[in-house]
């Protein structure tokens, strides 16, 4: 490779003038004089060209006769070129084994074309106010990756650095870009620091190494980074999940607390009861943390030990009083907290404001199985329960604490007996009632996807979008009918009304990401202009017809996309799978592309 020099003064050859600065020239001592093989970092290069030659000695190596200015311009000019073209400098070394194949198909070539704009697009939208006409495509990138997996493609290898880089800057897009990307992925990762993220993996069998091996697997355990021993427990519980607990018992007692805690979380996925003595050995953990995330996981293990103990402390609190003639809930919180109670994850100390007796029998009740309450209340079903009166204000207390074990121990009947009715004249305020903690989105997480979005539907059509934005998130795309009929009346009694549009512009985008395309065609009488009610906000006519514009484009737009995603028929199946290789390359003779070239990271 030819050096370029930047254009300078000679430098003269003789020794410089000593120096009259007050302050003595420095070297720093973390830092070595630079060979080919070594260069020095570019931050060093930039200091010493900052405080000068004569105050920062250049950690360079200079020729015989050449001064310290002039070696120092040599090495900038060195390392620009090599960061232009993108390549970091090292050692000479063993070069990696060949990238793993991907059997998948590739994808077909309109969506490959389709991938390679939605991922050039990614950084170009920006924040702002959302004007215009045109369709958002950072916001339909997930939904794209998503499809494609389903179909069992797998991405283009000249595509796999800017898929890579988009995981990185959006942690949303990793699970989905990761399948997508599938072993080639993983094998880019491991020579890109920037990607190390992908070897936390998804838990598929490609993150056991060795096939499975089991030394390969101990290996890793015992000396593998965090992020790769996180991912490896994580795919072996998926695999075994006895041999995932074995592995993690031969290292528990010398992990770090945080470490721990996060194995520990590993093991929320296929919880069984064979897990539980050691959850149960987890509950005198020295740290706080870990104890409380393993009293989280036996709780949701309604025939666990501990289940059972809480379940004793909340049955002794709450009754049923009959003394009144009509049968009413009775409270009474405990007293203190025990180191029973701490043992098992009740916390003594509450939050700021919050009593302490109504702090510990929430907690007791959260962890108590919801199941139990049938034969307490008589044999009475989750909705007669709730539907009784509970005494001296405990109500709302008790509810909340229900709510939140509905959704641990994920009771549908429960759930929908506290969601109730969407259409209730009173439903609109206990989606936040005063001093209450229940989240009725996280309750509607455990409803079947479709009487999910007909509770929504419902809920929307009597109440308005104002407290169902969350709601709207937690339902399946594409919505189902009657949904996406309640959203689109909504927003247009909304426009009708005159009311300030900006306010339904988060709706709107969810809209345009997860109505079903089909509806597009009878969407358009939407999007002319409407003449402005008395009141109205001044624009609003013009704002809610590009708005209405934008989602029929988008609808048609992945109406497009998911027509592209369509496999070929199969005569063209071997003119849709001859995809090039990494720029451009042709496949070889076994159907196999080259790896792809390792980008380096872009330096700004």
């Amino acid at each position: 490779m030819t050096r370029t020099t930047p254009t300078a003064a000679p430098t003269p050859t003789t020794s410089p003038a000593p120096s009259t600065s007050p302050l003595p020239a420095t070297s720093p001592a973390s830092s070595a004089v630079a060979t080919p093989d070594a260069p020095a970092p570019w931050s060093e290069l930039v200091s010493a060209a900052l405080l000068g030659t004569e105050r920062r000695t250049p950690p360079v190596a200079a020729r015989p006769g050449q001064g310290a200015a002039a070696a120092l311009l040599d090495a900038a000019a060195v390392s620009t070129v090599r960061r232009r073209a993108a390549l970091r400098p090292a050692l000479a070394g063993e070069r990696p084994a060949p990238a793993p194949a991907d059997p998948r198909p590739p994808l077909p070539p309109a969506a490959r074309r389709r991938l390679s704009l939605l991922l050039a697009d990614r950084g170009a939208g920006g924040g702002g106010s959302r004007r215009g006409t045109a369709p958002d495509l950072t916001e339909l990138l997930p939904q794209w990756l998503s499809a494609a997996v389903d179909h069992g493609y797998r991405a283009p290898e000249v595509l796999l650095p800017a898929l890579l880089d988009a995981a990185r800057a959006r942690t949303d897009l990793r699970p989905a870009a990761l399948a997508l990307a599938g072993p080639r992925a993983l094998w880019l990762a491991r020579l890109n620091a920037e990607w190390k993220f992908a070897l936390r993996g998804t838990g598929s069998r490609a993150g056991l190494p060795g096939d499975g091996d089991p030394a390969a697997i101990r290996r890793t355990w015992e000396e593998g980074l965090f992020a790769e021993r996180v991912a490896l427990l994580t795919a072996l519980r998926r695999q075994d999940p006895s041999a995932g607990l074995a592995l993690l018992t031969t290292t528990w007692s010398t992990e770090r607390a945080e470490d721990r805690l996060m194995f520990l979380d590993s093991l929320r996925e296929d919880l069984s009861a064979a897990d539980e003595p050691f959850l149960e050995q987890a509950l005198s953990d020295r740290s706080r943390n870990v104890r409380a995330t393993a009293a989280e996981l036996l709780s949701t293990l309604p025939g666990s030990a501990l289940a059972a103990r809480m379940a004793q402390r909340a049955h002794t609190c709450i009754g049923l009083d009959r003394t009144a003639g009509t049968p009413v809930i009775a409270v009474e919180a405990p007293h203190e907290c025990d180191p029973g109670m701490q043992r098992d994850g009740v916390a003594a100390k509450p939050p700021s404001g919050r009593g302490e007796r109504s702090w510990w029998l929430s907690q007791l009740v959260e962890a108590t199985p919801l199941d139990g309450w049938h034969a307490r209340f008589g044999g009475r079903d989750a909705a007669a329960i709730i539907a009784l009166p509970v005494g001296d204000d405990w109500r709302t207390e008790l509810h909340d604490a229900w709510c939140r074990a509905a959704v641990r121990q994920r009771n549908t009947d429960w759930a929908r007996a506290l969601l109730g009715a969407p259409a209730a004249p009173s439903q609109a305020a206990e989606v936040a009632p005063a001093g209450s903690s229940r989240d009725l989105t996280k309750l509607l997480t455990v409803l079947p996807g479709d009487e999910r979005a007909r509770w929504v539907a419902e809920f929307i059509a009597a109440h308005g979008l104002s407290e169902a934005f969350r709601m709207l998130g937690v339902c399946a795309v594409p919505w189902a009918e009657p949904l996406g009929g309640a959203v689109v009346d909504a927003l247009d009694i909304a426009r009708d009304a005159g009311s300030y549009p900006w306010s339904f512009s988060g709706v709107m985008g969810l809209a345009e990401r997860c109505l079903d395309p089909a509806a597009a065609d009878r969407l358009d009488m939407l999007t002319a202009v409407t003449d402005e009610p008395e009141g109205a906000s001044p624009g609003s006519g013009g704002y809610w017809s590009e708005a209405f514009q934008r989602l029929v484009g988008t609808l048609r737009l992945r109406a497009t996309m998911r027509t592209e995603l369509t496999p070929p028929p199969d005569g063209d199946d071997a003119r849709a799978g001859a995809e090039p290789g990494a720029g451009g390359a042709p496949a070889t003779h076994d159907g196999a592309t080259p790896g792809p070239r390792v980008p380096e990271p872009r330096v700004p």
